[in-house]
């Protein structure tokens, strides 16, 4: 059975029981589950790896001393032990600065988690389920990202906003552009279920020949998470790819004053996908200067980067199309990045690339410290036959491969264009640049996408209609 059909299998037991209401319910009982046993797999390996090896989670509490055996405890006693054995060592862990970190980042995962199963017999039937799955071997391990992806399309589905899978064709292609170097830090400061910086870790691990450049490595990788669902999964998820003690902190990036920033907070490369389309709660906005201040998510992001690299940084992101033409406060923003940054190119994808979690179109974004003279623009093609992307025909990564080839010897073409500082500040900052080569009548038209839009504009006009009939026959 694949790893997919496994999660499914196990959710579909959890529906059964009483005490789960919904997949977001249900979605965080399996990830500390997963959790656990991924963690008992690579504490046994850093065992036999060290000769004085102390076993972070204690005995007793270990996946393999009360789980792993198809037979072990069961029903009520299962319960019981989960409830007010397991959780409760966690929980009431008294640690210490002095404390391994190993420790800090378990009790720090388990302070949001909690038990909502009742049954222990369907509790042990989830059990033996994920028991099938073994994180020893190398397939199953790089098969993770299956279950977070598909974990991450059921949060989704329950109506949790702003999470999505960016594509790793997209996380590919960002990463290598960028390069990272060995000796750099690499910072996803909205990192979701850590999806770049997997990508950038496999990446810098290509350099690695020696000790010393493993030590280094251990420390390349920093993130921040604010929900802790998608947190505990990319803690996990850099676990797995072999590093022991992830820096990815249970925090909101914009929860500080930018004007704090020190130069030992600044890093070198920042590599990002950050919420679009939502708005900050009250008071966020207060962390940034006057001229930067918004609600939009997406729009402090870019602010925050701004701050966060150092003076030989890099960096690229994904935004929605409406940074680029939007006014007011992102004005500001954009004079600003065009002012202290080099944004020297600008990939438009198409629609669809974000399916089935978003329609937005959006962009890449790829920036380093300097001033902007030009901006490049490679505008992204659907392959032959493809009006869109779609859940069921993705972006691809070989598609990426025409971007590639431009890249280091970069000339106009159909999909290639560039644009002055100066035109763009006659545009008043706007960025929107539509493609000059394209001939006219060539872009392609999804008419069931238009339909779907003409529709929810007669519905959206027929309700305020009503509304205003409402209205005028209370007023009569």
């Amino acid at each position: 059975m694949s790893i997919s059909a496994t999660i499914k299998s196990v959710q579909d037991i959890m529906r059964q029981d009483a005490g789960v209401d919904g997949d977001a319910q249900r979605i965080s009982q399996l990830v500390w589950m997963l959790f656990l046993k991924v963690f008992d797999s690579k504490e046994k390996e850093w065992d036999a790896l060290s000769d004085v090896y102390t076993y972070i989670i204690p005995d007793g509490l270990r996946w393999s001393d009360w789980a792993e055996d198809d037979e072990g405890i069961t029903g009520d006693e299962l319960i019981d032990f989960v409830n007010n054995t397991l959780f409760k060592t966690f929980k009431d862990w008294q640690l210490t600065e002095a404390s391994d970190p190993k420790a800090v980042l378990v009790k720090s995962l388990f302070e949001d988690s909690y038990n909502y199963m009742k049954s222990g017999t369907l509790m042990r039937s989830v059990i033996n389920k994920l028991n099938e799955i073994d994180f020893d071997k190398a397939s199953d391990r790089h098969l993770f990202n299956d279950i977070y992806e598909n974990i991450l399309k059921d949060l989704q589905s329950a109506g949790n906003s702003g999470e999505y899978y960016t594509p790793r064709p997209v996380t590919q292609f960002m990463v290598d552009m960028v390069n990272p170097q060995l000796g750099e830090q690499v910072l996803d400061f909205a990192c979701g279920t850590g999806g770049f910086l997997v990508c950038a870790l496999e990446h810098l691990r290509k350099q690695v020949h020696n000790i010393g450049d493993e030590a280094q490595l251990q420390n390349s990788i920093l993130g921040v998470e604010k929900k802790p669902l998608p947190h505990m999964l990319c803690t996990t998820n850099l676990i797995l790819h072999n590093i022991d003690n992830p820096q990815i902190k249970h925090d909101n990036s914009l929860g500080y004053p930018v004007k704090d920033i020190k130069s030992k907070d600044k890093v070198d490369i920042i590599l990002t996908n950050p919420p679009f389309g939502g708005i900050e709660e009250d008071g966020i906005e207060d962390n940034f200067p006057a001229n930067y201040k918004t609600k939009e998510t997406a729009d402090l992001f870019l602010v925050l980067l701004m701050y966060k690299l150092n003076q030989s940084g890099r960096a690229a992101i994904v935004l929605p199309d409406g940074f680029l033409f939007g006014e007011g406060v992102k004005t500001a923003i954009k004079e600003k990045l065009l002012s202290e940054f080099n944004l020297h190119t600008i990939v438009r994808l198409p629609n669809g690339v974000f399916a089935p979690y978003t329609g937005i179109n959006t962009n890449l974004l790829f920036l380093e410290r300097g001033t902007t003279q030009e901006i490049w623009f490679y505008e992204h093609q659907l392959p032959e036959g493809y009006k869109n992307y779609t859940k069921t025909k993705p972006i691809k990564l070989d598609e990426f491969e025409a971007e590639k080839a431009w890249w280091s010897a970069r000339k106009v073409t159909d999909c290639a264009w560039k644009v002055s500082i100066d035109e763009i500040k006659d545009r008043g900052y706007n960025l929107d640049f539509k493609n000059p080569n394209r001939e006219t009548g060539e872009e392609i038209i999804d008419i069931n996408e238009v339909l779907k839009g003409l529709e929810s504009s007669f519905t959206n006009a027929q309700g305020i209609l009503t509304k205003i009939k409402e209205v005028l026959s209370t007023n009569d």
